[in-house]
């Protein structure tokens, strides 16, 4: 019987946990591929490769001349051109493809949310007045705080942001979540934060900050997520792994 080849495109923890899964049955063949923007990335449970593919076309032709039978796009929800690629490629090719996403964070009561649609339009809409902001959104996009020079900035990122912003004002942190509500509570207070700037990711990882804004009665400008290709989508592993049991039905089920 041959065995399955799975194509994992990753960087989330939720990609990592369903590494870990296949690797722990042992019944397919799975690579994960990350984008290498991580310098330091966590260990992985099964082969690994880093870098892009050149493209949805390029990607077409890895998934073709490799023999894979699912195509599994798990990358972080902002990472809008890979999971583009990716949709592309299972068409032209016909390899079975499903998006691994996790849901949005929902407002609730005490939020004080300003959803924007990118991080160009939250830096304009924090006004002319100087403001103390957390840019929450990692070293990707840090750069466009140098639009605005007024405000004091607080970034943190997992790798440094470089080149450093050419910003009076700026401090940075070098941090790599899960983060608790007690730390983003002191760390918000500490630096007079009036203001988070961040992408809905979802996920409990970082989402302290989010409950630490509420707690503090702080404003967070929102970055939404765009459009989804239309892929079939799962929220966690543990679904991800129903949907690759229906597709390749385990040894015992086939009566191997």
């Amino acid at each position: 019987m041959v065995r399955p080849r799975i194509l994992i495109l990753g960087g989330t923890g939720e990609a990592r946990l369903l590494a870990e899964a296949l690797a722990a049955r042992g019944d397919c063949d799975v690579l994960l591929s990350l984008a290498g923007r991580t310098e330091k990335p966590a260990a992985q449970p099964v082969p690994v490769r880093v870098g892009g593919f050149g493209g949805a076309s390029a990607l077409a032709d890895f998934l073709k001349t490799g023999g894979y039978g699912l195509l599994i796009d798990a990358t972080h929800p902002f990472a809008e051109r890979i999971s583009a690629n990716a949709a592309f490629a299972a068409e032209t090719t016909g390899i079975t493809a499903i998006a691994l996403r996790r849901p949005e964070w929902q407002r609730v009561a005490g939020d004080r949310w300003q959803e924007v649609q990118s991080i160009p339009a939250a830096i304009e809409a924090l006004g002319p007045s100087p403001r103390h902001v957390f840019l929450a959104i990692g070293r990707q996009g840090a750069h466009h705080a140098e639009a605005t020079l007024q405000h004091h900035y607080l970034i943190r990122s997992v790798d440094p942001v470089e080149p450093a912003l050419a910003l009076a004002n700026v401090e940075y942190i070098l941090d790599r979540g899960p983060f608790s509500l007690e730390g983003e509570c002191e760390l918000l207070k500490q630096h007079h934060i009036d203001v988070i700037i961040a992408k809905n990711s979802g996920g409990a990882a970082t989402y302290a900050k989010i409950e630490a804004a509420r707690l503090l009665g702080i404003e967070v400008m929102m970055v939404v997520r765009a459009p989804a290709p239309i892929v079939t989508a799962v929220e966690t592993a543990e679904a991800a792994l129903a949907v690759i049991d229906h597709l390749f039905p385990p040894a015992m089920n086939r009566g191997v």
